[in-house]
């Protein structure tokens, strides 16, 4: 049990005993820098309970605590804070009991409770991955991976958006300008060479419309008879309808857009374990919305289209199908929520990862999804996140002026490789070895610098600053995992045994700091936010920086303390490998 847990226990145990009552929790904090004390208990929540003094109620809580048992040294009260100094003891006995546990802060998943099924990436195959899904991509995976620490079942998976007008938009451009280009014959990324044509469809598109506004048609009207959407809006309905020459071209087209995929997900070093497509369960969803109308639940307009109205649930009317019959995104992520449960019915909840541009779409999802009647829609979640920006503003994707996923990987291990080689340390480094520790910082700094802000935060990406060595950065946190190892290595001494020692004050602050992972665990799985995790490990670093100026570790005569300075000094490493491994980051041996 951690020290909070243990605490929790026994201030619920002296309240019952002083004042005959029961609490059910008990609010911690980090005693402050100018009082003495390692944890603080906020008294002010149980002030209106006991209805007493806070200083009178801290005192007479403190006094119990260390009357009670021995950890507990002594205590002072400051106002409405009760703040606790834990013996030495404490400390050691717990470091003793975790130093060799190598999955310390992890929960044994529970195999027999719900799982939560994660969505993340989604992406259109009208073109590549870029900045934006950068974000999206890295948040998903290690909300999942977290969620696993944490205990619980993850699934990993992601909807392609495979079908609908903007697929067609590239598919036409292709027939059109293609001049059968392929990914083997440009030597381009598949996913690279569809986008290329959906931005010409784009160019070609204005071009029209700008005609047609100087021949005296409003721009409405422009862009609704321009003979390129026009071709697109017929392309679409020839593909739903099972043209044989439209969806061979879309299959083809579509396959060179995943194999590009596939290889920047190696390159991000992520995964799924499913994958679904709209053009499969968009059918579902449109099984689902002719149900819901028979049942009340959707109303058909006279033009054929069918909505919801949620105006009394403080919303507004929803279209679930166009006139045409077509469906629209509403009505695929209806028909893939259903089938993710039928596929795994142990699934009791799902995140979807994606931005807050559509706060309002998973809204209305989640709501249509709880009255259709499906229980586990109460455990919907939409991890909504910030945009990504650069220095340089705004991507347009319709433009080109997206900043490609791939060759921001490419900037990000090039700009590591540059830092490297001024800083001068890659003595006795193998070509090999160079390569993947310039692929291990310049990865590490993308990364971290993606998961250290909170997911709802909109964002502003640096890549210069992301792979400083200094600060709050991933090559920062992956230079002192490296000291560690370092250390480890030079400590050429048998320092596996339990040996007693008093505590400095820089080791106890370090216990403390790592006592703290398994708790951040939980409440980053609860808040699904890997920020929690990312800038915990940097107050442990620096924590573990202070210490390492302050005291001797292999250079202490005393051997008990250059023992336990090692020892101490490895369960920092191996808890800063554990963190970076929740985010999705490697860290180097050598640096």
């Amino acid at each position: 049990m951690t020290l909070h847990q243990i605490l929790t226990k026994q201030i619920q145990d002296a309240i019952h005993q002083l004042f005959n009552l029961d609490i059910e929790t008990i609010e911690f904090q980090a005693t402050r820098k100018d009082f003495e004390g390692d944890v603080t208990m906020v008294v002010f929540p149980l002030v209106k309970v006991l209805k007493g003094n806070p200083v009178d109620i801290g005192t007479k809580i403190g006094t119990f605590l260390a009357d009670k048992n021995d950890f507990v040294s002594r205590f002072n009260v400051v106002g409405g804070f009760l703040n606790l100094v834990i013996s030495d003891e404490f400390y050691i006995n717990f470091f003793n009991s975790i130093k060799n546990d190598e999955d310390f802060g992890f929960v044994k998943i529970d195999e027999n409770a719900k799982a939560i099924m994660v969505e993340y990436s989604s992406p259109n195959t009208n073109k590549p991955l870029h900045l934006g899904h950068i974000r999206n991509i890295l948040l998903g995976y290690s909300v999942a991976e977290i969620i696993k620490a944490s205990g619980k079942k993850a699934y990993k998976t992601q909807i392609v958006n495979d079908r609908g007008i903007h697929i067609c938009k590239s598919m036409l451009a292709w027939q059109k300008y293609g001049e059968g280009k392929t990914p083997e014959s440009t030597g381009l990324k598949g996913d690279k060479l569809v986008g290329n044509f959906y931005v010409e469809f784009d160019k070609n598109y204005k071009k029209e419309i700008a005609v047609l506004i100087s021949e005296g048609k409003t721009e409405e009207e422009a862009k609704k008879e321009a003979p390129s959407i026009v071709e697109a809006q017929q392309m679409l309905l020839k593909w739903e309808a099972g043209d044989e020459e439209v969806v061979a071209l879309w299959k083809k087209m579509n396959q060179w857009v995943y194999d590009g995929f596939e290889a920047t997900y190696k390159n991000l070093g992520v995964d799924f374990d499913s994958y679904y497509y709209e053009s499969n369960t968009y059918l579902l969803g449109k099984e689902v919305v002719q149900l819901g109308l028979e049942k009340g639940i959707f109303e058909k307009d006279p033009d054929g289209s069918v909505w919801i109205d949620l105006t009394e649930d403080g919303l507004d009317r929803k279209i679930v199908l166009r006139s045409d019959g077509t469906a629209v995104y509403m009505t695929q992520d209806i028909g893939t929520a259903i089938q993710r449960v039928k596929d795994n019915p142990d699934v009791g909840g799902m995140v979807y990862t994606v931005g807050n541009e559509q706060d309002y779409h998973f809204k209305v999802l989640f709501l249509i999804l709880k009255k259709l009647g499906f229980d586990w829609a109460e455990s919907l979640y939409h991890l909504s996140y910030g945009m990504v920006e650069l220095p340089s503003g705004k991507m347009k994707s319709r433009e080109g002026t997206v900043v490609d996923a791939d060759d921001l990987m490419a900037e990000m291990i090039a700009t590591a490789q540059t830092i490297s080689e001024d800083l001068g340390k890659l003595e006795g480094y193998s070509d090999e070895e160079k390569t993947n520790l310039y692929e291990t910082i310049g990865m590490g700094a993308l990364k971290y610098y993606m998961l250290k802000v909170d997911p709802k935060k909109q964002m502003l990406f640096n890549p210069e600053e992301s792979v400083d060595f200094a600060g709050n950065t991933g090559p920062f946190i992956q230079y002192t995992y490296a000291r560690i190892q370092s250390i480890i290595r030079k400590a050429t001494f048998d320092y596996s045994q339990e040996v007693s020692v008093d505590l400095h004050e820089k080791e106890k602050e370090l216990i403390k700091q790592i006592q703290l992972y398994p708790d951040v665990i939980q409440n980053a799985a609860s808040n699904y936010s890997p920020a929690l995790i990312a800038n915990y490990t940097y107050e442990l670093v620096k924590e573990f920086n202070s210490f390492y100026q302050q005291v001797s570790i292999l250079g202490e005569t005393d051997q008990a303390k250059k023992i336990f300075r090692v020892q101490l000094s490895n369960s920092v490493g191996n808890t800063i490998k554990s963190a970076f491994q929740l985010l999705g980051i490697q860290v180097p041996e050598r640096m």
